[in-house]
């Protein structure tokens, strides 16, 4: 069996063309279009040729179709400054990774999607987050780690694999599952401010219209900027015309970038336009606006696939990393591209510090 979209599918992930795929393997460009085009079906000999080419093992070729992630449904930050074959890329691997969902769904009851939607500009970003915030019981509190907390709501967390990392983030819902994809290139901040962007773009436009332009990433940045720094909480910290050392200091609570809370201070009108400017610039002028100087927040990684992982491992059959990647149709080495390297023997758990996510996450073996 040869499944003519799993060789596109694996083109487009390796970000190659007709003729540099042609050049690699040394198959003609017109049997690789007939073998896309379902007029074709290459011989044994062609297709190892084609699928070490493309680093991708021969049963990926013959796994039924993986889910159609398509463009107009992703919420890609700045679209019109990624390459087409940037953005193939990683709709590739979030069908990818859509279908390594699957597989962990037929294994294990995961979270129900838990994920409220409000109609926008009826309900403004600041209220949406006020109303998750609510929803989700966390009150005026510190949100906990974001990654576990999105886990937790039914949300599928997967990382950018790397060579996808000129991309922010971005998220899709797919039959129902709401998907989030993360860079794990920044810096913890930034990462705990992305996951919750992407929050926003499925809470606000999932359901109502599509998430591109301008405006609809200003309003998931508001939306963010709200839910990991809520008024009532920013307000009892007595911030007014706070000074940048205040700023850094106060930042550390909230597990935000210095720069994100200095625009969250002036949009509150706690700080002056003029103030707000000055404390950019000398935010800047000490590093804050590349990273995160001194910062001790642990980048956040994925609760779900180190249980899962460890009960497979563990588990009656035992399966070894080799075994997971095996019954995925990819190398360990591509599979661990979207579990934030959780896969290796020794799981690397990220060292999270993070409050215990409400409500829990479980998971219950289904065999």
């Amino acid at each position: 069996m040869f499944t003519s979209e799993r060789l596109v599918l694996a083109r487009k992930r390796r970000r190659m063309t007709l003729a540099h795929l042609a050049q690699v393997s040394g198959v003609s460009p017109q049997s690789i279009t007939a073998f896309e085009n379902h007029r074709k079906v290459p011989s044994e000999q062609t297709l190892s040729s084609l699928a070490a080419a493309l680093n991708f093992p021969v049963p990926f070729f013959q796994a039924p179709a993986a889910p159609d992630i398509q463009r107009g449904a992703v919420s890609f930050r700045a679209p019109s400054k990624m390459s087409a074959a940037e953005r193939d890329s990683a709709l590739s691997a979030g069908a990818i990774a859509a279908t390594l969902n699957i597989w962990l769904e037929e294994k294990f009851r995961l979270p129900e999607p838990n994920v409220p939607a409000y109609a926008y500009p009826e309900t403004t970003p600041e209220q949406a987050a006020e109303q998750v915030r609510g929803h989700w019981g966390l009150g005026e509190q510190t949100a906990p780690n974001m990654v576990h907390l999105l886990e937790a709501n039914g949300v599928r967390v997967f990382s950018i694999p790397s060579d996808c990392l000129d991309i922010d983030a971005f998220s899709t819902t797919k039959h129902g599952t709401p998907y989030v994809f993360l860079n794990t290139r920044k810096s913890a901040e930034r990462g705990r401010f992305d996951a919750a962007h992407e929050l926003g773009h499925l809470v606000l436009h999932s359901d109502h219209r599509i998430p591109h332009g301008r405006d609809p990433e200003a309003e998931a940045n508001a939306f963010a900027s709200a839910f990991l720094m809520p008024r009532a909480g920013i307000l009892a910290q007595q911030l007014h015309n706070a000074s940048v050392d205040r700023i850094i200091s106060a930042k550390r609570r909230w597990g935000v970038s210095a720069m994100a809370l200095a625009y969250r201070l002036y949009r509150m009108s706690l700080l002056s336009e003029w103030r707000y400017n000055q404390a950019s610039k000398q935010l800047a002028q000490m590093g804050f606006r590349m990273g995160e100087p001194g910062s001790k927040v642990a980048r956040e990684s994925s609760q779900l696939f180190t249980k899962a992982f460890d009960v497979l491992r563990h588990g009656t059959k035992k399966m070894s990393v080799a075994d997971i990647a095996a019954e995925m149709n990819v190398y360990p080495e591509e599979l661990n591209s979207y579990v934030f390297g959780l896969v290796p023997t020794q799981v690397q758990g990220g060292g999270e510090t993070s409050t215990p996510v409400r409500p829990g996450l479980r998971l219950v073996s289904s065999r």
